[in-house]
């Protein structure tokens, strides 16, 4: 097992989320808002979404070396680059490789060669695929095949999400000494307080969805592949990790600035304030792609002076990758300083602080007690709005090509390869389709959550202003 610095930092950020939900997912100030959230039906249909590709992410974070023992010395030999826990399960779609382009589920290439046709010379023809379609001796009947996997896939969905509302329905009922089948109802219901129907219809979907596309992957490129025939449906599964890892530890990177020097400047103001704002003003006035660009830069200056402390290809992408996230939030933490430093100015003359205040409190038991919790929806608020800016930001450095690694996986090297190939005669769509259809879908699905988490949290949507 191995972990990289972005892989260890993923699972930092999810274990302090966990703590801080246990800390206080029991106070009332936190379940009032809590409940809300959860009967606002794009918002939890979003967040199921969101736990879909969370749980790819996770199980792509998760690697090791495969590795073999030597008979002689009984030692374990490292050899090659690590894989992920996600790449054992995609096994099939990630050794099924072709010898170029091939269209979504053809049995042929997508472009013409040079055939033998058994008597000494040669035809132009569009060759079969070695694994694409490969398992029917008519390619004319992958119709039929695949309208036949899809229903075999469906039903296997609705088969394991049956079970799961079985399941569900056992558990509430022994919870609550009430019959099954009323928990079935309620689990099957949309009332006003909880949109289980929705929940439950999205993760049905999701299940068949993804059953079936398991089972077209076996006999087919389901997006095709690109121009080392690589499968583009394993490439956009792949780049989940980075689009998740750029939102999520750039927001680590991003919080502490913000906060500290946020309230630090609202509530002590004077010449500490004049400083952060010089501070802060300053750095706005650097264009962040020249900053951006520049620190790549000093990266792989550096990684090529010391090559020696970067053996595989993966660690020489990981480091890159990681400190895109630390220039992104070197960068992006002035607009949420801004936001704190005027809510902190605001919350300082509140009575409940003057009174602290005059009783004797310190300056650090205020801040704690009565100025941190107090920003807090806006910090959530500022978190959830700016992680989809933060993925497609990922996508337009990567397409510039200074972001991230050229070997990693991420829908803006994808895009940024579609350039060329838009470009051919006939078009290749497919890789450019894909990074947009998965990109579209993570960014929209944290928009209209981060839309809930706004309604819940802000005190003014609370109150109905507007």
């Amino acid at each position: 097992m191995v972990f990289f610095w972005t892989d260890t930092l993923i699972f930092l950020v999810l274990g302090s989320l966990l703590l801080a939900f246990l800390r206080f997912g029991r106070k009332e100030q936190w379940l009032r808002p809590w409940r809300k959230l959860t009967s606002d039906k794009p918002a939890m249909i979003s967040l199921v979404i969101l736990v879909v590709f969370l749980l790819i992410g996770l199980l792509d974070s998760i690697r090791f070396y495969p590795a073999h023992a030597t008979a002689s010395a009984g030692s374990v030999i490292v050899q090659g680059e690590p894989i992920s826990l996600f790449d054992v399960w995609a096994t099939t779609i990630r050794t099924h490789d072709e010898k170029t382009y091939s269209a979504p589920f053809a049995s042929h290439l997508y472009t013409r060669e040079l055939l033998p046709d058994g008597v000494g010379s040669g035809f132009w023809g569009y060759a079969r695929l070695v694994h694409g379609g490969a398992h029917l001796e008519e390619p004319d009947s992958r119709v039929h095949d695949i309208l036949q996997t899809v229903v075999q896939g469906t039903a296997k969905g609705l088969l394991v999400a049956g079970l799961l509302v079985l399941s569900a329905a056992i558990f509430r009922s022994r919870k609550k000494s009430t019959s099954m089948s009323k928990e079935i109802c309620q689990l099957s219901g949309d009332d006003f307080e909880k949109p289980w129907r929705s929940v439950l219809v999205t993760g049905t979907l999701i299940l068949c969805m993804g059953w079936t596309l398991v089972d077209l992957s076996v006999h087919y490129h389901v997006l095709g592949t690109d121009k080392v025939g690589q499968d583009v449906l394993y490439q956009s599964l792949k780049s989940i990790r980075t689009g998740l890892v750029i939102g999520c530890l750039t927001t680590l990177v991003t919080l502490p600035f913000a906060l500290v020097l946020g309230i630090v400047s609202g509530y002590y103001r004077g010449w500490v304030d004049d400083l952060i704002q010089y501070i802060y003003t300053t750095l706005n006035s650097i264009p962040g792609v020249l900053l951006i660009a520049a620190s790549i830069l000093v990266v792989q200056v550096y990684m090529s002076n010391h090559a020696e402390a970067f053996d595989t290809i993966a660690v020489r992408a990981d480091t890159r990758l990681l400190f895109l996230c630390l220039v992104l939030g070197m960068t992006s933490w002035t607009g949420l300083c801004r936001l704190l430093r005027a809510e902190t100015l605001k919350l300082r003359e509140m009575e409940y602080v003057q009174a602290a205040r005059a009783l004797g409190v310190g300056d650090p038991g205020i801040l704690a007690r009565h100025i941190l919790p107090n920003l807090f929806h806006i910090v959530l608020i500022s978190v959830t709005l700016d992680f989809s800016g933060l993925v497609l930001a990922e996508a337009v450095l990567s397409y510039i090509n200074i972001g991230v690694d050229p070997t990693t996986f991420s829908w803006g090297n994808m895009i940024n390869s579609a350039r060329l190939e838009m470009a051919r005669e006939p078009v290749v769509w497919w890789p450019l389709f894909a990074a947009f259809l998965f990109m579209f879908i993570l960014v929209l699905s944290a928009n209209l959550f981060a839309d809930g988490v706004r309604d819940a949290l802000d005190p003014r949507y609370q109150r109905g202003e507007r």
